[in-house]
């Protein structure tokens, strides 16, 4: 609301026009109750994710998204559904950019008129192994939808321990922020790379592996068990990794800037 008040005081916008793009931000008429106002307030765009959702209410929360903050964010979204949802969006925003990532199941929909949010901190990603990638390029794609500049790498894992040496080096070079370093099996990889950087390092556990404590379990508990500083998500969560991480950067970036 700081820019409201802002714009209030400095005569740049009347006390009513403020009532009704405040009422814009915060409220909603659907059954949905989307958080129109999330980043403004938590620097964070809400996203929807797709899983348990129809196709009736993939497009309306969608769309109310379009016409009250000119742009959505869907994740964990296959193809098939895409397809259809962005017919019908197509429809009825026929100005709509897009953009689909069939890996990481991520849709983005923006409005020409969208402003995005100017540059801001630098994201690195490591994964560990192939399986770990369409993960890790969620959190990459929720961290670019924040601002933020990133820089990936993948299949650098400790079973080959010396590809570990170049991206490490380029991350440090590219002035890399926050790491976040996603592996499943013994998910020893974010433990390693802490031990190594100086920046924060986010530690992102994958549904990869099986057997006794298989589907990322192992991968998490050897996380928390980290002897080295480590953050570490939920199994799986790309976005929450992706968020955390483009906070720490582009907080990081705002106390640097003259």
């Amino acid at each position: 609301m700081e820019d409201l008040l802002r714009a209030v005081s400095e005569n740049r916008t009347s006390v009513d026009d403020a009532l009704r793009e405040l009422e814009r931000r915060l409220y909603c008429e659907l059954d949905h109750n989307i958080d129109a106002g999330r980043e403004a307030r938590t620097g964070v765009p809400e996203v929807i994710i797709a899983d348990g959702k129809t196709r009736e209410q993939l497009f309306e929360i969608s769309s109310e998204f379009l016409r009250r903050t000119r742009r959505a964010v869907v994740s964990r979204l296959g193809r098939s559904a895409c397809v259809e949802l962005l017919r019908s969006i197509e429809e009825a925003f026929p100005d709509v950019g897009h953009g689909y990532d069939e890996r990481a199941g991520f849709l983005t929909l923006r409005m020409p008129d969208l402003i995005m949010p100017p540059e801001g901190g630098k994201v690195g990603l490591l994964s560990a192994g192939t399986s770990d990638i369409p993960v890790t390029i969620e959190a990459e794609l929720t961290a670019s939808e924040m601002g933020c500049t990133t820089l990936a790498f993948h299949d650098v894992g400790v079973a080959g321990v010396h590809r570990l040496i170049g991206p490490l080096k380029k991350l440090r070079e590219g002035g890399a922020d926050v790491i976040i370093v996603s592996a499943g099996r013994e998910g020893a990889l974010p433990t390693l790379v802490s031990g190594l950087v100086k920046v924060p390092v986010i530690g992102l556990p994958v549904s990869t592996g099986y057997g006794l404590h298989g589907k990322g379990e192992t991968a998490l508990f050897a996380m928390l068990q980290s002897c080295s500083p480590l953050a570490v998500v939920n199994i799986d969560a790309g976005f929450v990794a992706g968020a955390v991480a483009g906070k720490i950067a582009n907080t990081a970036r705002l106390k640097t800037r003259p």
